[in-house]
């Protein structure tokens, strides 16, 4: 894939990362998203969760349920970030509102590209079998319910933001310069960029809203009744905090503007980015979790543990506080959450600590899961586990450094990684 940085990003002079001497702060940069998002964002989700579970608005429609919490969380969220954070004001938008230059043409030309975009992504969904399953019905549910005022919304919003945008030619305008077979007006680095965005947005987006109608219809329902030991808690918890894990996500995915500071900045550009990440979704983990990195054995914690009560709630507990540090690495990003993508460089919440809280935290959940080193039949038969139980936790290893290597484009990024150089938990296993 093309590695030219996309257009208006950084000057391309601006060192990486790794080549630059730290530099001395005294607390990290500032984040793209504040704290008290991350609290909206939960707030949202509970209360939403709440509403559907006690007061069933939606009866057994599991799809607008679904619907209705994205919303109630995505306005839980913009309203921190427009009222209060006023994130319409900063640069990173690509907004001036003190500048009006609109042009009905430009902004024809970007619904085009809009519906460009949706018919390339709708195309891949008709070609590809593996998007003709039944388990994918929900989501087109909820395409035949958004798209539609979706599509009329759109006009007068990339109208009203256009005409306050002092460099108006976004992706969206390339796209439509290219459905209508301008090619001599398209940039093809920024149009790449705009595709891929689109490729992650159609391949991330499914699967997400789907797990998340799964895990709807399983607590609207869920009967507290059961809840009779520490094991059926911990059931309970481990789901939920799943469960917050892909509402968040789903909405980071459906809702991306400029107005908000959440559209897309730039999207890996690297197969080997792409393929690491991919990896460990279905349907390529199918494959590769079932006949290359299958590190699971019969054996799980609760069993192991469940004639010494003191240590199984020790470990159980030590497994949701790792599993919860993973979810709060995803609602730290508020409306930005995307696999492969920059919306925003986060460096509070667990970012503050370290970078790639997410990765350390699910990796390590994984060993005391699954117990890996506990012998069942033989040392090697252990072993042979617990070396593709690492093998999986190298895969993490490789999409943190894509994703570092992508993210380096930008000097924020750059700051905060020689901050959490001086400054991280990790800073003391570092060789000077």
């Amino acid at each position: 894939m093309n590695r030219r940085r996309p257009q208006n990003w950084i000057d391309s002079k601006q060192p990486s990362a790794e080549k630059r001497e730290p530099v001395t702060l005294s607390k990290p940069p500032t984040s793209a998203t504040h704290g008290w998002v991350a609290f909206a964002a939960l707030a949202g989700f509970l209360a939403a969760m709440g509403c559907l579970r006690v007061f069933r608005p939606f009866g057994d429609q599991v799809v607008s349920s679904a619907l209705f919490l994205i919303g109630v969380t995505a306005a839980f969220i913009f309203a921190t970030d427009l009222l209060w954070q006023k994130v319409y004001l900063r640069s990173s938008t690509g907004l001036n509102f003190k500048q009006s230059n609109p042009s009905l043409r430009r902004s024809l030309t970007k619904y085009a590209g809009l519906l460009g975009s949706l018919g390339f992504v709708g195309f891949l969904y008709w070609l590809l079998p593996e998007y003709h399953s039944a388990f994918y019905t929900r989501y087109y549910q909820m395409l035949l319910i958004v798209l539609p005022p979706w599509l009329v919304l759109a006009i007068p919003y990339l109208y009203w933001i256009d005409k306050h945008m002092p460099q108006p030619k976004d992706g969206y305008w390339h796209m439509g310069q290219a459905v209508c077979l301008n090619w001599q007006e398209v940039d093809r680095a920024v149009l790449g960029q705009h595709v891929l965005g689109w490729l992650i947005k159609g391949f991330f987006f499914p699967l997400m809203f789907t797990y998340m109608c799964n895990d709807i219809a399983k607590f609207v329902n869920y009967d507290f009744g059961k809840l009779s030991h520490f094991g059926t808690w911990f059931d309970l918890i481990y789901d939920f905090l799943y469960f917050v894990d892909v509402g968040i996500v789903s909405m980071g995915y459906l809702i991306s503007m400029r107005v908000t500071d959440t559209h897309l900045r730039s999207a890996e550009p690297t197969l080997l980015g792409w393929s690491v990440a991919l990896l460990c979704y279905q349907p390529f983990w199918s494959l590769a979790g079932r006949n290359y990195l299958a590190y699971d054995t019969d054996l799980k914690w609760g069993a192991w543990l469940w004639n010494q009560p003191l240590i199984y709630g020790i470990w159980g507990t030590s497994i949701l506080l790792l599993t919860a540090v993973y979810v709060w690495a995803t609602v730290i990003f508020g409306g930005r959450f995307s696999n492969l993508t920059h919306r925003g460089i986060i460096t509070n919440g667990p970012y503050r600590y370290t970078k790639h809280p997410a990765y350390i935290a699910k990796n390590l959940s994984w060993w005391m899961i699954s117990v890996p080193f506990v012998l069942q039949s033989t040392a090697s038969e252990a072993i042979r586990h617990c070396l593709l139980l690492l093998a999986l936790n190298g895969v993490y290893w490789m999409r943190a450094i894509t994703e570092e290597r992508h993210l380096s484009w930008d000097p924020d990024y750059v700051a905060y990684s020689d901050w959490i150089k001086s400054h991280g938990v990790f800073r003391f296993t570092k060789p000077k």
